[in-house]
């Protein structure tokens, strides 16, 4: 069966994703905190960073659910301007509901990115599933794409550039840095 990728992006209108695996390579860094104790702390790749500031000045929202609490994915959805941030959660089907209900969009307008078993469920229910390159096998199967690089390595900006491309907003985005097209 053969996906026509653009079609399915040219239709989104929200971008959705988890973080440890597909925000970050899946790493956890111990560091010590100033009180002495350890603090977990992860790396996020600048140039997804960038991506996703686009996106939010677009006024594209953007969104993750994470099974995981982590002061350091709080501080990068800040920097990133991220809408929806739900950590703690590896129930993700009434998060995406709720997430739903509030911008009054259609499941099949929202793109997700995942990695892990926990991103099936969310992903059976978008318009355009999305693995990166280091997903479990059982994900990959679901998905409409699949990345080139993994996550914390360009994956959300991967994912990004195909949304402006296939919605004709990419040419804007290379004038802006005076790249000529």
């Amino acid at each position: 069966m053969s996906i026509d990728v653009n079609a399915l992006a040219s239709n989104i209108r929200m971008l959705l994703m988890d973080v440890d695996g597909v925000l970050t390579d899946g790493r956890l860094y111990n560091v010590p905190a100033p009180n002495g104790e350890m603090a977990e702390t992860k790396g996020f790749d600048s140039q997804d960073g960038i991506a996703l500031q686009w996106m939010a000045r677009m006024n594209f929202p953007c969104g993750l659910i994470s099974g995981r609490v982590s002061p350091a994915t709080v501080e990068r959805a800040k920097q990133c301007k991220f809408k929806y941030v739900y950590q703690g959660h590896t129930e993700k089907i009434p998060i995406i509901e709720e997430i739903l209900a509030d911008a009054k969009i259609d499941p099949q307008q929202v793109a997700y990115i995942g990695d892990d078993f926990t991103d099936v469920v969310v992903m059976r229910r978008v318009g355009f599933a999305v693995a990166t390159a280091n997903a479990r096998p059982e994900v990959k199967q679901v998905a409409h794409h699949v990345t080139q690089v993994p996550g914390g390595q360009g994956a959300v900006r991967e994912v990004i550039e195909i949304l402006l491309k296939a919605q004709g907003k990419w040419d804007a985005i290379l004038r802006q840095y005076e790249i000529t097209i």
